[in-house]
């Protein structure tokens, strides 16, 4: 029987026919996957930049697609950030996992430098058309355009119809332009509007300008001033890895002393921890030997000594958050709200990596009606992962887990058991951290490890405790307010009856009765209510005074007129 002839394949080559594991599953969540990976890269670039970002957006039909049941999308995404260099261009757009962000210890939306090839990917499959991507630097006389497709065969970027362009209107910046099969899908879980919505909340430093099918074009300014600080890279904590990723980690460093290399490879390693190392067992001649002359064995017993010595858990300086104040800004952008309430948690350690989780829970004027209504409707979740709406796979999701499991009841919300709470009210949560472990790699979804949760439970916790109060308030105002229309209806009677049985002349009980809606505050209310009639009255008497004028100036410069 003769052997099989065992074969090898790019990274191009595996993700092309497994598309459907990075986010381009179905014609709708393809047309949503290629904006957010096309968005992401922007905010990144600006924000790494120090540029406050501007992004304009256009998705629009342009016919039949060559997919049964889709259309033919066109999807432009353009931004004021730092642009690419050229050589740089085929990488980004054109190669898998090729990326300058990946392993760097710190937040970013993207890392792994699949995603937007994967969309040039769908591009070329469906539309037979790479991504036609204009760019400029600082340092460029003029913009470059040119289209990009993936060799998927050996995982490059290849460049074909390069341009120069000298009337580009930018100083700097990264156009980018895709011809996909599609469904456009604006409203619900998987909308764009929901997206760019969502995108703009977490981004209240952003200006985005968006014009979508059968849309209206739409602005939405920035309401931050500042560039949020990007923080520093961090080297990685010895007690967050396996043995292997030790000795690996060790081979970067090359021919340094493993002294030199546990505080320099390492966070929160010292010399005081070094000796703790060396009392549980880590032997003293290792510490001035070169790292890779080390035996496997010799690397074992370090490894073993580090794991047995108390450490600080990690820093949580590469967490980058929003803030309780440009939050608070920014959700007012979403609609005119009643109530809100933003928590911003301190950075914590949760499964060995720094997190910080931030919650905004809002009750908007448009989504209220009858109480009855009201409370018939679950309440919406907006879920957020270092910044990026998360819109499929709810019900798995680490966030809805935390939502469901607090007792909203007790808050003064209506709730199902193990269910989320009802009422007109958005829960917007975001988890921020260097390294989110997602549970797939279209980043969908937030694994729900229980300290995660428990995390994510404390700070919703903490913004409900201010919805409690306020709910209380309000109810404390109804229960004032049906009590006085209650004097109100029934007193005007006791007083009737109590004046006949005293015999009190109508002097008195017209005093009473002007006494009882003192009382009430209602001559307050009625006095504000007449000085804003006066107010209104006032303004017409004057319109119509200046209409008059008016006509009066008019008359007199056409007699004038007359007699010249």
């Amino acid at each position: 029987m003769a052997k099989d002839k065992i074969t090898t394949s790019s990274t191009a080559e595996y993700f092309s026919k497994n598309l459907q594991q990075v986010g381009f599953s179905s014609a709708t969540k393809a047309v949503l996957t290629t904006l957010k990976e096309a968005v992401d890269n922007s905010l990144d670039a600006c924000e790494d930049a120090g540029i406050l970002p501007e992004l304009s957006v256009e998705i629009e039909k342009k016919g039949a697609g060559t997919l049964r049941n889709t259309d033919l999308i066109r999807i432009k995404v353009e931004d004021n950030g730092p642009g690419l260099d050229l050589d740089d261009v085929p990488k980004v757009f054109g190669e898998y996992l090729a990326s300058s962000k990946f392993g760097r210890g710190r937040c970013s939306r993207g890392q792994q430098g699949i995603g937007i090839s994967a969309a040039t990917t769908w591009a070329q499959l469906t539309s037979a058309r790479g991504a036609l991507v204009t760019t400029k630097t600082k340092r460029m006389r003029n913009a470059v355009s040119m289209v990009v497709n993936v060799d998927i065969r050996h995982n490059k970027g290849l460049i074909k119809n390069k341009e120069s362009l000298p009337k580009w209107d930018r100083q700097h910046g990264l156009s980018v332009e895709f011809f996909i099969d599609g469904r456009v899908q604006l409203n619900g879980e998987g909308g764009l509007l929901t997206y760019l919505q969502g995108t703009t909340l977490v981004n209240p430093h952003l200006t985005m300008t968006y014009k979508l099918p059968d849309q209206e074009k739409v602005v939405i300014k920035r309401v931050e001033e500042n560039s949020p600080q990007v923080p520093d890279a961090t080297m990685p904590h010895p007690h967050t890895m396996k043995l292997g990723e030790f000795i690996h980690h060790a081979h970067l460093f090359g021919p340094v002393a493993l002294k030199s290399w546990l505080k320099k490879g390492f966070t929160r390693v010292s010399d005081n921890i070094i000796e703790q190392m060396v009392k549980n067992g880590l032997k003293k001649d290792y510490l001035a030997k070169p790292v890779n002359k080390l035996h496997q064995s010799e690397m074992k017993e370090v490894f073993a000594a580090v794991q047995k010595t108390e450490l600080m858990a990690p820093t949580t300086r590469s967490v980058m958050t929003i803030g309780e104040a440009p939050l608070a800004l920014s959700i007012r952008r979403m609609g005119e709200i009643d109530f809100f309430s933003v928590v911003t948690r301190k950075p914590k350690i949760c499964d060995s990596k720094p997190v910080a989780i931030e919650v905004a829970i809002a009750r908007f004027l448009d989504r209220q009606g009858p109480r009855d209504e009201e409370d018939s409707a679950p309440v919406t979740v907006l879920r957020f992962a270092n910044r990026v709406p998360l819109q499929f796979d709810k019900s798995a999701c680490a966030i809805v887990r935390a939502i469901e499991t607090v007792n909203w009841r007790s808050y003064g919300i209506s709730q199902p058991r193990n269910n989320l709470p009802l009422g007109p009210y958005v829960f917007a949560v975001s988890v921020v951290s260097p390294f989110i472990k997602f549970k797939n790699a279209s980043k969908e979804t937030i694994d729900a490890s229980d300290e995660l949760v428990e995390e994510i439970r404390r700070a919703l916790m903490q913004a409900g405790q201010r919805l409690s109060r306020h709910i209380r308030r309000e109810k404390k105002a109804d229960d004032l307010e049906r009590k006085k229309e209650h004097i109100e209806q029934f007193g005007p009677i006791l007083v009737s009856a109590l004046c006949r049985i005293v015999k009190a002349p109508a002097k008195r009980k017209k005093q009473a009765t002007e006494g009882l809606v003192k009382l009430l505050g209602r001559e307050l209310n009625q006095a504000k209510e007449q000085l804003v009639q006066a107010e209104v009255d006032v303004k017409k008497v004057v319109a119509q005074r200046e209409k008059r004028l008016g006509k009066g100036k008019s008359k007199k410069n056409k007699d004038a007129e007359a007699e010249a």
